[in-house]
């Protein structure tokens, strides 16, 4: 994948976040700038969603741990522990929202 490609799926995949964030139903808020995606729960954490364009990755910052996701066969996965990230997205939400999330995109 070439730097045009991954900068276009990349955002798709901010965008598509940001949508499944506004109809999840729980009240979370987010900011979204230059590639950064900050998603901030009502008792103050945060989860961080970013662009790492030279590696053509999407790094994730919960509470808890930090994700790196590669793009491959249409899904963008976990270099780590292999888990797909809308899966690793939703449970991570869920833990910091203090309550049960199903993040599903259009």
């Amino acid at each position: 994948m070439n730097d045009s490609q991954y900068n276009l799926i990349a955002e798709d995949l901010l965008l598509a976040v940001e949508e499944a964030i506004e109809e999840c139903g729980v009240d979370i808020d987010y900011e979204g700038v230059g590639g950064l995606l900050t998603l901030t729960f009502k008792n103050s954490t945060k989860i961080i969603i970013n662009k790492q364009a030279p590696l053509h990755e999407i790094w994730v910052a919960t509470k808890f741990n930090g994700h790196h996701f590669s793009f491959s066969d249409d899904i963008w996965t976990d270099k780590r522990g292999g888990g797909e990230f809308w899966q690793f997205l939703s449970a991570a939400v869920s833990k910091q929202a203090e309550t049960e999330i199903t993040l599903i995109t259009q």
